[in-house]
């Protein structure tokens, strides 16, 4: 009852939204392949989301006008927010796996660091672009997540990419594959609310292995279908 609420709700506040053409859909994912196929290290693929999440940003900066900014606001909190729940649940438990005590301490500290980008990105996909906070925010929240990034992209990946050298060949390429699989069904939208995880009977439980993070994914991919997203990235990129 509840779904169907949230999908009624949804579709009242339906904005200009064209399904894209069997073409387009066939286009979409040959581009998706070929990329995938492309990259077989996880650190190139982590440096290929946070080049777009970075493009996302600029664009709603140079945006003229307030439709452009959101529909850039919207492919940058896509993006974010999948990205950051798919490293959770895939690159920091092989930190751990295969990096020991280094890799548990690197997982915590990145966490920690997620868990505040995620708390400044919930209140970024609320503002709208007249909102005189919403400039602002994002440039706070990129703040954060650059300096993020720069000690992940130098420290973190190759110090894991160090450690798979020494095991058998393909797990690089094999967590590139799990984390493009975890992005098509995480929550498109921030939900730091869900919780940060917890210590399970087996080790670090992630937040959306939880029935909470199972819930709030497929109602951000309904809501994804009736939001205004870029035509030059793709205008449903829910179906991705």
């Amino acid at each position: 009852m509840l779904f169907a609420r949230t999908v009624r709700t949804l579709a009242t506040r339906t904005t200009a939204f064209t399904p894209l053409s069997l073409n387009q859909q066939q286009t979409l994912t040959k581009a998706f392949s070929s990329s995938a196929l492309r990259m077989t290290l996880i650190s190139e693929a982590l440096k290929d989301d946070h080049r777009k999440i970075n493009e996302y940003y600029e664009n709603v900066l140079k945006a003229t006008d307030n439709d452009t900014k959101v529909r850039w606001q919207n492919q940058f909190v896509w993006e974010l927010a999948r990205h950051s729940v798919a490293e959770e649940l895939i690159v920091y438990p092989a930190f751990e796996r295969y990096l020991g005590k280094q890799g548990e301490e690197m997982a915590a500290k990145d966490r920690d660091e997620h868990h505040k980008v995620k708390e400044q990105l919930k209140v970024f996909q609320n503002l709208k672009p007249e909102d005189p906070k919403f400039e602002h925010t994002l440039n706070s929240l990129m703040t954060d997540l650059r300096q993020h990034i720069k000690e992940e992209e130098l420290e973190d990946m190759p110090a894991l990419e160090a450690a798979l050298t020494k095991e058998p060949a393909g797990i690089s390429e094999n967590l590139v594959k799990k984390f493009g699989r975890t992005k098509a069904f995480v929550p498109s939208r921030s939900h730091p609310s869900a919780g940060s995880g917890h210590e399970g009977p087996a080790g670090w439980v992630p937040p959306f292995e939880t029935a909470m993070g199972l819930l709030v994914a497929p109602i951000d991919h309904v809501r994804d279908l009736f939001a205004k997203f870029p035509d030059t990235v793709s205008p449903n990129p829910s179906t991705k």
